[in-house]
């Protein structure tokens, strides 16, 4: 079950809302825990009691951390849960990885393959895994209180709108809300406004993008023309897919009373890549600062290791979002260029591009990255880069022109305003929009309801993470 399905919508969300508050409020993380797990079971029943015994081990591992006799005895269970949470992930996620990887190698000195079967990997265990790794660590630092009930980590572990892609939680940021919620006809219908602006993200535009993207990206020889549109066309789909579901969560979060963080900040108006990752997916950028970049020494053991913490950060982080030597070069190209900007002065400068060059420079250094993210394996993405130089002439096939229909053109020109329309209007953007926004909620549903309930199910991007 996802977000953009008419089950999701018509079904799931009015069945719990009903329960929800027809309970009192003391029991209503264990309403919340139900339903989640309802949520999660129905895409795989038996990966339920992974997420669970994550939950369980963290939870008792953070107990620990914080009560225990000793101080050996509370750095000993902060190893063990932390070491559990990343084990568990790095078999489900990367074995097939290492397997696949280790045969090249076996291959090559002629010995016997490893011929294990492949791995399921479970949607959104890279998301429970940060969440659950950041508890214990959390609690044992004493920066946040601990979970009141176990049913309430529980539920936090499993919260359905944000568990499958995010934003990143941490118990710190939810703990007061999980003693106490605000509820209110305000805040709930700010909540179904949010969330069915998030639905128009990902069905009006990210979904159409999609129909352009995916063909191009399954040449074997696009053109320059055709690499240059496929680029364009998924740097705007990933943003408004992404975007989407977050503002989803956020939306579903606030009818039941939960605050989440906001997880993107117009990353597209980005003068450097190192404002790029303060706009961008910011629950991973926190987490990654604050729980990789900074344990590895920040900027606190000189410049020359200040870089290459930097670099490792980016290329764990981009290890995190997939098995494939693609994300970890993907990591890489970002975290070399943060260093580089850092050498020539991000830390003291809002941009250390020219002037008026800051942002064309940035949302191009990106896009060649996305193209990296996007590709099957490193050879396409090279073999779309010589596309991009026009190595395979200039013009589109007939195969991709006649998919290059009118709506995919004005999805991608509406992505651009819209991505470009913050850095235009200034202050004045966000309440001319909330008030645009207001004006034409009731056509943008029904316009987004009925593309929706016409089209095919077409999961969000970050599930594969």
């Amino acid at each position: 079950m996802i977000f953009s399905t008419p089950l999701f919508i018509f079904a799931f969300v009015p069945v719990f809302l009903a329960v929800y508050y027809a309970t009192p409020i003391k029991h209503r993380s264990l309403v919340l825990l139900a339903f989640s797990y309802a949520f999660y079971g129905w895409w795989k029943a038996s990966f339920l009691f992974l997420i669970f015994a994550m939950s369980l081990v963290s939870y008792v591992a953070a107990e620990v951390a914080l009560r225990g006799r000793s101080a050996k005895i509370r750095k000993g269970a902060v190893i063990f849960g932390v070491t559990a949470d990343l084990a568990i992930l790095g078999y489900f996620k990367y074995f097939n990885f290492f397997r696949d990887n280790a045969n090249v190698v076996l291959n090559s000195i002629d010995a016997a393959p490893i011929t294990a079967v492949d791995v399921l990997l479970p949607i959104g265990i890279s998301f429970h895994t940060f969440q659950s790794i950041s508890y214990v660590i959390d609690i044992y630092r004493k920066d946040a209180p601990p979970a009141r009930t176990l049913i309430d980590f529980l539920a936090f572990g499993s919260l359905f709108p944000q568990l499958i892609a995010g934003p990143v939680l941490r118990y710190k940021d939810v703990s007061d809300q999980f003693r106490h919620r605000e509820h209110s006809w305000a805040l709930f219908t700010a909540g179904v406004k949010r969330f069915f602006a998030g639905l128009a993200m990902k069905v009006l535009i990210a979904d159409t993008l999609a129909n352009l993207a995916d063909p191009i990206f399954a040449l074997q020889n696009p053109t320059f023309t055709e690499a240059w549109l496929g680029s364009f066309a998924y740097t705007f789909q990933l943003f408004f897919d992404f975007a989407g579901y977050s503002s989803m969560a956020i939306g579903l979060g606030l009818m039941i009373g939960f605050r989440f963080i906001e997880n993107f900040n117009h990353p597209y108006i980005s003068r450097s890549v190192t404002e790029f990752w303060k706009r961008w997916h910011i629950s991973l950028s926190s987490w990654l600062r604050d729980y990789l970049y900074v344990p590895l020494g920040g900027n606190r053991r000189g410049k020359a290791r200040t870089y290459v913490n930097l670099l490792l950060t980016m290329v764990l982080g981009g290890f995190w979002h997939g098995a494939n030597w693609t994300f970890i070069l993907w990591g890489a190209w970002h975290g070399g260029i943060m260093a580089i900007e850092r050498a020539i002065g991000s830390k003291t400068k809002d941009s250390v591009y020219p002037r008026y060059t800051g942002w064309a420079l940035t949302f191009l250094f990106v896009m060649i990255g996305w193209v990296m993210f996007r590709a099957g394996s490193v050879g396409q993405a090279f073999g779309f880069y010589q596309a991009m130089l026009g190595f395979n002439g200039f013009g589109l096939t007939d195969f991709i022109a006649w998919q290059v229909d009118t709506l995919a053109v004005i999805a991608l020109g509406a992505a651009m305003i819209l991505c470009a329309l913050p850095a235009a209007m200034g202050q004045n953007y966000q309440p001319i929009m909330q008030r645009v926004y207001s004006i034409a909620f009731a056509p943008l549903v029904a316009l987004t309801l009925i593309k929706l309930i016409g089209q095919a199910n077409s999961p969000f991007l970050y599930f594969q993470f």
